[in-house]
């Protein structure tokens, strides 16, 4: 009965280096944060082979809009929608806001993950263990890999590492990028492992913990815990996990406490929240690394922080409600998308208005959705970080 219930939370909840080619022009910088002291650096060199970032203030700076690499550009845009209560991914045409195609796949898939050599999506089927490889070239499915509890996936900024989020085994399982072979288990103490992100120079990632509150900061060369805390609200359940462009600033959503943390990582201090909205959920950057989407799935909302004040601009409200979840911004960063969760939905927003461009029907419990291809260099994982 624990086990049924602790599934039935997870369905409600969250729910090889070297440097990749790099087009067009040098990207512009955000603006500097001037309202805040700069946090104490580590004086520590990059996590080894991972590419150096294309500007040291901006760890986003690759994502400019269009700015595609040569291996992708030529792949379909395309929006991938895991129904985790139908066991499909919806393939949406961003275009025509039109499903082309309802893929199969296995049980429970949570998100769909953009490999680190930007080549793979990978559909993490949760409940299925297993991970179903779509070509984003064709988008044809192929064969699935067995890989035990996948709620999300992610990669180190190396390429050398899958990081398997098993949110049920309280596990990190580090595996091989390529051919997803363990390589490294790491049990943890915490319930709910979920999101994460890294540190500007690769060095640590922090994780979320859902069902117990709690966020863990792990060091990424020597796949080890190296902190956990425990959220200072009662019932927090921490979801997505942004860093911000100057590296210096983490952001963690919590659907919970309605609102995202706001931490120093490499201290690894004590958060403060900052109130954004019923049920926040999804963090995502835009393309000028000026502005953070918020999903507040509770509200039907998102809410708009601006980097360089750490305070909130705006909301915008979807048209006609809905519960806005995981998605990603499209290659020339003038559309939201997201993952309407409890209304079998998926939304488009105009990034410039916040107005709902539409509202496209999918399958049951709509998640982890990726738009395909993005700019960036590679991919760190989860429905597409991209540096």
């Amino acid at each position: 009965m624990l086990l049924a219930a602790l599934w039935a939370l997870l369905a409600a909840g969250c729910g090889a280096g070297g440097e990749p080619e790099a087009t067009g022009t040098a990207p512009k910088r955000p603006a500097p944060d001037r309202s805040r002291p700069t946090p104490t650096k580590s004086a520590a060199p990059a996590l080894p082979g991972m590419p150096p970032l294309l500007d040291p203030h901006d760890v986003y700076a690759a994502d400019r809009p269009g700015r595609l690499l040569p291996r992708v550009k030529d792949y379909p845009s395309r929006v991938y929608v895991p129904n985790t209560g139908s066991n499909t991914v919806s393939v949406i045409d961003p275009k025509t806001y039109k499903v082309i195609e309802t893929i199969p796949v296995g049980v429970q898939p949570q998100h769909v993950v953009p490999s680190w050599d930007l080549k793979t999506l990978w559909v993490n089927n949760n409940r299925g263990h297993d991970l179903t490889p779509i070509d984003p070239a064709t988008g044809k499915a192929g064969r699935t890999v067995d890989v035990h509890d996948p709620y999300n996936l992610y990669f180190t900024p190396n390429g050398k590492y899958a990081i398997v989020m098993a949110s049920m085994d309280r596990q990190l399982v580090f595996r091989d990028a390529h051919s997803m072979a363990v390589r490294k288990t790491v049990p943890v103490s915490c319930a709910g492992v979920n999101h994460a992100d890294f540190s500007a120079d690769g060095r640590y990632f922090i994780v979320s913990c859902e069902f117990s509150s709690e966020l863990l900061k792990v060091d990424t060369e020597k796949m080890e815990v190296i902190g956990q805390q425990k959220l200072p609200f009662d019932g927090a359940m921490p979801q997505d996990v942004k860093l911000s462009p100057d590296g210096r600033t983490w952001y963690v959503a919590d659907m919970m406490a309605h609102g995202v943390w706001v931490l120093d990582g490499d201290r690894f201090t004590e958060p403060r929240l900052l109130p954004t909205g019923k049920g926040c959920h999804g963090l995502y950057v835009s393309r000028d690394s000026r502005t953070m989407y918020i999903s507040n799935r509770g509200e039907g909302s998102i809410s708009l922080l601006d980097f360089a004040t750490g305070k909130l601009t705006g909301k915008w409200h979807i048209s006609g409600g809905g519960s806005p979840d995981m998605g990603g911004v499209s290659a020339d960063g003038k559309v939201l998308w997201l993952s309407g969760r409890y209304h079998g939905e998926v939304y488009a927003l105009d990034t410039r208005s916040g107005r709902t461009l539409a509202k496209i029907p999918v399958g049951e419990g709509p998640h982890g959705l990726a738009v395909y291809p993005q700019p960036g260099r590679y991919s760190l994982g989860h429905t597409g970080i991209f540096r």
